[in-house]
Parts: structure tokens; sequence; C-alpha cells
């Protein structure tokens, strides 16, 4: 039997050797619990990334660990190259920070680009051992993560490789957090951009309709989106009249419709509303200044491969004689209350945009007591229903037949062609394009 002494010194041992590896365990859980108040403490990723490695290389008791990171769209992330320790790093993160992008992007995937990295990194640290883990979040390869030792190489076990995975885990989340965060960001301030732009185009649209001697007017312009493309305009051909000489006087009414949607084409419309405007003061018939306008407007449209269709129209109360030209836009529709029947106004065009010198044709008809113009964009007819059937321009017709035929007013007969046509859309659904009509009553018509 072994004597006293030498069993006492056995389970010192034992003792020392469990309080070492409790001690060790309490270090790693202390450099982990670090790391995750880190992760949901730090609003900035790159005091976060700057941990890493420092944690990384104690927590696997190595000599040093590198974090090399990648921007969402794959390129090295120069200005996130961490390392410790610094002095030993120097030369290696001044290398790899002059790395060319197109180098890196001539890897044909993610699996070259990773051994492309491991072999420079292995190649710039020299004669020590590297070991290396995947920085992945969301199945994306979002870096890599390296510890070395010293030439007597890792004190390496299972243990150690978790936590190294799990650092790179950690890691990850970090960076995919950071990248929901920018995309946030991102959206909100596209969101500002589009209020503003709203609002700046709410400005430019009427407020509401003028008086016109003679008429009832009523109009309305529902966007798709919170800028739109749809443009109506009501505008004295001779501004400087006042009072009932200016409400006497000839008076231009437009419908347009920059093709396309959002952003672009609204500030399409607010440039052609300003040539537009200009324009009209010139006296022209609406030929003339269909053709001048589609000029001016050539270059501007030719940058940005759009092009717009217009209805231009002018009205004389005096004489009810409306003139009107038509750049391939939907043809109004003219409920004629003698007749009891609609019309089509329309006159040949091509799309403002298309090519530089275009004539248009001339129409002009006198409108009579009760008689009422429709002007519409084609997100009204192309709107889509429940059934995936377009609204048309038969059901448009037919439906603008009996509300005419009720002697509603401008006002009423709009209410009623839109709650239409939302009954058809559906109360929920949003519309496709925009849409936009105006309604133009010439009163003192036979109810």
């Amino acid at each position: 039997m072994p004597p006293n002494g030498s069993v006492f010194s056995a389970s010192a041992s034992l003792s020392q050797l469990l309080d070492s590896l409790s001690q060790e365990q309490r270090h790693n859980q202390e450099l982990l619990a670090s790391l995750a108040f880190a992760l949901r403490s730090f609003t900035n990723l790159s005091r976060f990334l700057e941990l890493v490695p420092l944690l990384t290389s104690r927590l696997v008791n190595a000599e040093g660990a590198i974090l090399l990171v990648f921007h969402d769209d794959g390129r090295l992330w120069h200005d996130q190259l961490q390392a410790t320790p610094a002095d030993r790093c120097a030369e290696l993160l001044r290398q790899l920070a002059a790395l060319p992008d197109a180098d890196l992007a001539a890897c044909s995937d993610h699996q070259s680009l990773v051994a492309l990295l491991d072999g420079l990194v292995g190649r710039l640290l020299g004669e020590v051992e590297v070991v290396a883990t995947s920085v992945v979040a969301r199945n994306r390869q979002r870096g890599r993560l390296y510890v070395f030792g010293n030439s007597h190489g890792l004190p390496w076990s299972g243990i150690h490789r978790r936590h190294l995975q799990l650092v790179a885990d950690l890691t990850g989340v970090a960076l995919e957090s950071e990248s929901l965060l920018q995309a946030k960001q991102r959206h909100e301030r596209l969101d500002r951009q589009m209020s503003i732009g709203a609002e700046i185009q709410a400005q430019l649209l009427p407020d509401r309709c003028p008086v016109i001697e003679g008429v009832d007017l009523a109009a309305r312009c529902r966007s798709a989106f919170a800028v739109g493309g749809d443009y109506y305009d009501f505008i004295p051909t001779r501004p400087q009249l006042t009072g009932r000489r200016r409400q006497a006087s000839r008076w231009a009414l437009v419908m347009g419709d920059v093709m396309g949607k959002g952003v672009p084409a609204g500030l399409l419309m607010t440039l052609l509303r300003g040539m537009l405007r200009a324009e009209v003061l010139s006296g022209h018939r609406p030929d003339r200044i269909l053709h001048d306008l589609n000029q001016l407007a050539q270059e501007d449209l030719d940058h940005s491969h759009r092009f717009v269709t217009l209805f231009y129209s002018d009205f004389d109360p005096r004489t009810r004689l409306l003139r009107y030209a038509n750049a391939a836009h939907n043809p109004p529709l003219l409920w004629r209350q003698a007749r009891r029947r609609i019309e089509r106004l329309d006159a040949p065009g091509l799309l403002i945009g298309l090519q530089l010198d275009v004539n248009y044709g001339l129409g002009q008809i006198v409108l009579e007591p009760g008689d009422v113009l429709l002007y519409y964009t084609d997100g009204v007819t192309e709107a889509t229903g429940l059934n995936g059937e377009r609204f048309a321009e038969q059901r448009l017709l037919a439906h603008l037949q009996t509300v005419c035929a009720s002697g509603l007013g401008a006002q009423g007969i709009l209410d009623e062609v839109f709650a239409r046509l939302d009954r058809f859309v559906g109360v929920d659904h949003q519309l496709e394009d925009d849409a936009s009509m105006v309604v133009l009553k010439v009163e003192g018509g036979i109810p």
C-alpha cells in the first residue's frame, strides 16, 4: 500500500487540477459574456469588431487572431481589418488592405476567395500554426476568423474549436444586424424623400378647381405610389386678368401621364408642367403648343428613356368652343345631353418625346348646356379587378352614361365614377397605376 503521504499528494494534485480547470472555465465564460455584452450594447460596429481578435486569442490561448470581413456585395472590407497583437500583424494588415478588389472579384466563388485569403494569411504569418473558420450569417459568407500559435503550435482542443466557432457566429450576427440597420436607414431616407416629393407634387397639382364661367369642374388624382406621373392642370391663357374677366376668358385644360411610376415619373411631369405653362402664355392653338412642347422636352425625355401622353385643350366660355390636340393620350369622353350618348374626342399625334419633329392634329367642338366631358388617365381603364380583368373603357363608358343621365353635378359624377372603380378593384386593394380624372359639366342643361 502507498504511504499516506503519497495519497495526500495525489489528492492535492487532483484538487489543484480541478481548481485550475474551474478557473479556466470561469475565465472563458467571462470572455464570452463580455463579447455578448458588446454585441447587444455597442451601436458602433467597429468597436465590436476590434474586440473580436483580442477576446478570441485569449479564449483559445493563441498567440494572436485576425478578423477579415466582407461587404454585402462580397468585397473585402478594408476599413474593418482587425488583428492582435498589433505589432506582429501590422505588415499583414497593410498587405491585406492593399489587395485590389479586382483580384478578389476574379475568384469565381466563395471557396476560391477563402482559399486565396487563407493562403495569403498563412504566407504572411510565416512558420506558425493557423486555424480558420468562416463568419456566416443567413447562409452568406460574411468573413473569416483566424487564430495562430507560436512555433510550438496551438494548445488546441475540441472546446477551443467550439469557442472559435461561437465567436465567429456572434460576429456574423453583428454584421447582419449592421446590414439590416443600414437597410432600414436607407429605407427611412427614401421614405422621407418620397414624402417630400409627394408634398411638392401635391402642391403642383391644383388644390381646387378654378371658377370658369358657365361650367362646373371637379378633379382628383389618386397615386399608386407616394409620387406619381399623372398630371392635370387648369391654366388661364390670360393670367393678367382678374375677377369676372378672368372667369370669362379662355382656359387651358390639360391631362397627361408620364410612362412609369414613382419619383422619376413625378420629376419629369413637374418639368413638363413648367414648360407647358410657359407655352400657354404664347396664345398659340393647341396643336402648335404640343408641337413646341415636344421639341422643348425632347432632350430631357431622351435622356430619361421615357415618353409622355398629353391631351391639351382650351375652352372659351363665351362661345363654349373647345379646341384640342392629343399626344397619344386616352381620348376624353363627351356625354351629349341632347343625344343621350357618349363620343370620344381625339386627334392624331405621337407621344411627347418620341421624335423631334411631330405635327399634331387640331380638333374643335362646341359644347352644349348639360354636356359632360371626362378627362382620364390609363390608370382608370387599366385597373385590375379581383378576377384579374381590367376595368376597361367599356365599363367606364357604361357607368358614365348612367351617372350623367342622373343629373348629378361635376363633383357627384366624379365621386360616382371613382366609387365604381373602387368597387371593381376592391376596397382593400391598391391601384397598380396612378388614376386621375377631371369632370367638366356645362351648366344650364335640362335635368
